[in-house]
This record gives structure tokens, sequence and C-alpha cells, in this order.
């Protein structure tokens, strides 16, 4: 196995069609219908089913384009720490953001990057904390924020802050009081919460708690987008912290209340993979987003507590 058979094969797995794969790479479909069957071969699997409508990928098919994603993955990224030995930070780098964190510091990093680091290419890939963690088990990304994550001997984690998740809806769901809500209170109100799972253990990572909400969801929601909605529309209320829906709050159109017993936070977390050296540029990014973060939480902006000191 080597690195053109790996990109060959992420090549006809992308592409589904030996034709397509051979046109992606620029080689004769002969060439990559060659490499397929060595790989094949070598492996002692079948990769693929041949099919009409193209190439289906087998089990042993989808494991291998997962391993291979991260072996070219990593030698690019070996081959940009090791030629980038300069001062100069270079190279390309995918960051997972939670909709959270890219409202709060998204605008500032991306323009940071452009001022500070004009020879790196930047990808962020903004998704539900849930989605971000896999990304980055998935090597889609590089480095991911996630909320609340499960434990995962592939990654190493590092806690940013914790903050306080609060009930966010209209005045006529959750009443115009700013008086602390109990999770009786809570009980008895529409709620609107993502759907079951990783996504919604971001908010609240409590199973008792979620089991006596989940008694109250009229709509399981897998979208920010879809629950600012249904808010803004009076369909429910939410668990939410402060910064999710800061300028609804500030113009009045949403309203929040604290919720005891117990109190709810969520903890915010950056990470990468443990079998993913460190570069410059991954550091240097790491800094850069820390840095916000710290900002925005010291400014007053991020109602929350840090822990970068």
């Amino acid at each position: 196995m080597n690195i053109r058979q790996l990109t060959y094969y992420i090549a006809i797995f992308e592409q589904k069609n030996l034709s397509r794969a051979a046109s992606h790479c620029n080689v004769a479909q002969s060439a990559i219908s060659h490499h397929l069957a060595n790989l094949e071969e070598n492996l002692g699997v079948t990769l693929f089913t041949r099919k009409p409508r193209g190439m289906e990928p087998t089990a042993a098919g989808i494991k291998l384009y997962d391993h291979a994603k991260m072996i070219l993955k990593a030698v690019k990224s070996a081959e940009q720490d090791i030629r980038g030995q300069s001062d100069a930070i270079a190279g390309e780098i995918a960051i997972g953001l939670p909709f959270t964190v890219m409202k709060a510091v998204g605008l500032p990093f991306m323009k940071a990057v452009l001022r500070d680091y004009p020879d790196v290419r930047l990808s962020i890939v903004e998704s539900l904390s849930g989605g971000t963690f896999a990304n980055l088990l998935s090597s889609e990304v590089d480095i991911a924020l996630f909320y609340n994550p499960q434990k995962d001997d592939r990654v190493t984690s590092r806690q940013i802050l914790a903050e306080e998740v609060l009930c966010v809806g209209k005045h006529s769901i959750i009443g115009a009081s700013d008086t602390v809500l109990t999770f009786d209170d809570l009980v008895k109100f529409p709620i609107l919460l993502l759907r079951q799972g990783v996504s919604v253990r971001a908010v609240v990572d409590r199973p008792s708690i979620l089991n006596r909400l989940e008694a109250q969801v009229p709509i399981h929601l897998n979208s920010v987008n879809g629950i600012t909605t249904g808010l803004l529309a009076g369909l429910g209320c939410t668990l939410a912290p402060h910064v999710f829906v800061s300028d609804y709050l500030k113009s009045g159109e949403l309203h929040a209340r604290p919720i005891e017993g117990p109190l709810v936070n969520r903890r915010l977390f950056i990470g990468q993979l443990k079998d993913r050296p460190a570069t410059r540029l991954v550091e240097a990014m790491t800094d850069l987003l820390l840095s916000l973060i710290a900002e925005e939480v010291n400014s007053g902006r991020w109602q929350a507590e840090s822990n970068l000191g």
C-alpha cells in the first residue's frame, strides 16, 4: 500500500465511478483499475461492489477510506510542518466550530487569520457540537471545539470555559419575570430541543434531567436556525446559554430566566486527535482561538467562567 494507491482509492470512493476518478486524478482509467485491483489483492478483501449506478463500497472499503483520509492528511501535515521551519506560519488547516463559538469569535478569528497569516489556507466547518466532535474523529478537521464531550481515548482535549444554561423563550411562554425557575416549573413549558444524542448532551449533560424534559418536547430539531425560528414564533422555549441568543435578548424579542435545582451549565473543550502531531500551524491557530475566546469572556460579551487564566 502506498500514497498513490490511497490517493486513487479516495478518488474512486468519492467519485463512485472509475472513469470520473481517473479524470479527477488526471490519469488513464486503466491505471486507476490496476491500482484498485492490486490494493484488493494485497489486502485480500473486496473494497467495492460494481453496480449499474457506480462503485458501492463494502464495509472493508468504508473502513479503508477512513484510514486513507487520516493517512494522507497526516502526510500533508508532516510535509507542511517540515518545510515550514522558517518563522512564517503557512499551510492548510480545517477547524470545526459549533454555532455558539462561531457566533462569538468566528468573525474576529477570520479577520485575524487574513491579517496576520497570509500564507494560511483556512477552512472553518460549522456544525452542532456533536458534529464537530465527529468531524474530528473522521479527520475532516484538524482542531475542533465541542461541548460536554463523551470520553474517547483517540482525542486529547482541554476545557476552555463553562457557561450557565438558561431557559429562553418569549414572554408568552416563560413569563416576563426574572425569577429563578425550578425543573418542576420548566417541565410545564413546551420545550424545543435538539435531537437526542451528542447534540442534546452538548446543552445538558444530565440524563435524569433530559428524561424529564423529553415528556414536554413537541418537536426535536437538529437545526440551530430551526430552534431560533421556533423560539421567535412562540412555539416553545429552549435551554441555551446567554451567548446563543444575546442579540434577541438585547432587542427584547426573547427573554431568559435562570434555572436551579440543580444549576445547569455546559463545558466547552478544544481538542485534536492524539495520534496527530501538533504542528506549528495547529499551535498558532489554537493560540489565536483561545486568545479571542478569552477576550470575549473577559470583556463580558460572553458570559462564562474561563479556564484560560
